[in-house]
């Protein structure tokens, strides 16, 4: 159905006015944007083939959510589970929008993922060849594959930046921020055009083009968008934005899940606590230690996380407090033995989990709406292929199942590097782009951008978080297309920071008018105006640039 025409600030196609032929410009076969762990696997499949990979990434190479992952892979490799389990598991958690085929053929992928890390030198916990599995919310098996306890992501990484350094088809730019990118003919819409690659920005090399035949966009999430969250300072929702402007189809954008349980001490970012502690036997309390999770949910402390998110918020109402507690002081030494780097962070503020019930609330955590894409990463914009939290593929339905977001991250990255092999276009890159946006010269007054990073953050928080309601969500978006026309109009944001608030503009705004489209309760999006799911709804909203629209879902 239409919608009304898009603020126009936000509806612009670059962040910056640039000539292509005054810029430096390097050539690759396949470019990756971001080093999570879909886009380590894509980079290593794709440079298997023997093929030429630009690895780019704004930060360090280590830094994405994947590395800080505490909770593991979800696998079902253990004698009394089956890939059917966990895929019954994964849709039921996944409210009626997951796409089983994805489901069934990624999970089913997942255990030749696992071979291929053991082959590559990753060291699984457990003994004597077993794996030890832990359980999580929402699953009615033990499948949750973990490294060094609750370090999983950071061995990950490790396992395969190790390889990815070492490969002499892979050439790995960081500290290298990509603003948008390059489509041929440059102003055709995305079904007309083709990714040819991107600019960026680097601080000692300044403005260039990465010219590619085929662009990968494994850019990770958005929890930066909250102001409660577990994400890294990374996590701004980069892709998410550029992809936007490119004219690519967006879906599920109103789906962002909360993790029940960070940290939660005054004045200290939210670190987060692995739900693979309630696993292990910890409780949920109040501050008079009574446990609430029974009365609400028969799988109590694992119900899935969009129950457990709202209980808290419901609790901490009720109670007039800001925090609950978990209580792990009955597993005694196991805590240290199987979480070091939780009752590290722990110690760090003079918490004991031996002694000391742990102050937790929910935040921010995964983007489940993203690019959408089909079962191999395609985007519908030719040449561009998506995996990761950046893409949607439905898998996930309304709900992500906990673990499975490293599963889904590898093994469509996998596919996304071999398919990136196959489809590298040979055709002369001619296009010449002279990029100059009308409204270099602003006559409106200028905010600080620090202000309005704050204030957004905090209003995303407020409105378009856990709980959700039509006036408040029409408020928001109502800001965020203000604050836009003082931002977005305006190029002195000429610097990293400059250009990741006004990408954070942009996804707030998507993620603010999906949620208010979706007049409905289904998983993770919850509205106190419309508390029930409705048969109607069971379908994904969509949209692109030009124009936005509702799918059917097919």
């Amino acid at each position: 159905m239409p919608h009304t025409a898009m603020n126009p600030y936000l509806h612009r196609r670059y962040l910056v006015s640039f000539s292509s032929w005054r810029i430096p410009q390097i050539f690759t076969d396949v470019l990756i944007i971001g080093s999570g762990v879909g886009g380590l696997l894509a980079a290593i499949e794709a440079a298997d083939t023997g093929v030429d990979v630009i690895l780019v990434t704004k930060s360090c190479a280590s830094e994405s959510n994947s590395y800080y992952a505490q909770g593991g892979m979800a696998v079902a490799v253990a004698p009394d589970d089956s890939i059917e389990s966990h895929i019954d598991d994964t849709l039921s958690a996944g409210a009626g929008l997951c796409d089983e085929s994805v489901v069934r053929e990624c999970l089913s992928s997942a255990e030749e993922i696992v071979e291929s890390l053991l082959e590559w030198g990753m060291e699984f916990d457990g003994k004597d060849g077993a794996f030890r599995l832990g359980r999580e919310g929402a699953h009615t098996a033990n499948r949750i594959l973990h490294a060094d306890g609750d370090a999983t992501g950071r061995v990950l990484i490790e396992t395969l930046l190790h390889r990815v350094n070492a490969h002499p088809h892979i050439k790995l730019f960081d500290e290298c921020f990509v603003l948008d990118l390059l489509t041929d003919p440059p102003d055709a819409p995305a079904t007309e055009s083709r990714c040819v690659g991107v600019l960026c920005h680097h601080p000692r090399f300044g403005m260039q083009i990465l010219r590619s035949g085929v662009t990968i966009l494994a850019a990770g999430g958005a929890g930066k968008l909250w102001r409660e969250t577990s994400n890294p300072s990374c996590a701004t929702g980069d892709g998410i934005a550029m992809a936007f402007r490119a004219g690519v189809e967006m879906a599920d954008m109103e789906l962002m899940q909360f993790h029940p349980t960070t940290l939660y001490v005054a004045g200290a970012s939210r670190a987060l606590i692995s739900e693979a502690v309630r696993g292990e036997g910890g409780y949920l309390v109040d501050r008079r230690g009574k446990r609430f999770m029974q009365d609400i949910h028969p799988m109590a402390e694992l119900a899935p996380r969009d129950i457990v998110s709202r209980a808290i918020l419901a609790h901490l109402a009720e109670t007039q407090t800001t925090a609950v507690y978990l209580d792990v002081r009955h597993l005694g030494s196991y805590f240290q033995e199987r979480f070091p780097g939780i009752a590290r962070t722990c110690r760090e503020f003079d918490l004991d989990p031996a002694h000391d019930l742990i102050p937790v609330h929910p935040a921010a955590h995964y983007m489940i709406g993203g690019l959408k894409v089909d079962l191999d990463g395609q985007t519908s914009l030719p040449g561009l292929l998506a995996c990761g939290e950046a893409a949607c593929s439905f898998l996930h339905g309304a709900n992500r199942l906990a673990s499975n977001s490293l599963t889904e991250a590898m093994v469509f990255g996998r596919r996304c590097g071999a398919l990136a092999a196959s489809l590298i276009d040979d055709t002369p890159m001619s296009p010449r782009w002279k990029v100059d946006w009308s409204i270099t010269h602003s006559a409106r007054g200028e905010l600080d951008m620090n202000d309005i990073l704050n204030a957004l953050r905090a209003w995303m928080w407020r409105n378009v978080g856990v709980v959700r309601d039509g006036a408040t969500l029409e408020d928001t978006k109502a800001i965020i297309e203000f604050w836009g026309r003082y931002v977005l109009d305006k190029e002195f944001f000429a610097s990293p920071s400059g250009w990741e608030v006004q990408n954070m503009l942009t996804a707030s705004w998507l993620v603010t008018k999906f949620a208010l489209d979706r007049t409905e309760t289904r998983g993770v999006h919850y509205r106190l105006d419309y508390p029930q799911p409705d048969e109607a709804w069971v379908r994904h909203l969509s949209a692109i640039r030009q124009s936005l629209r509702e799918s059917d879902g097919e």
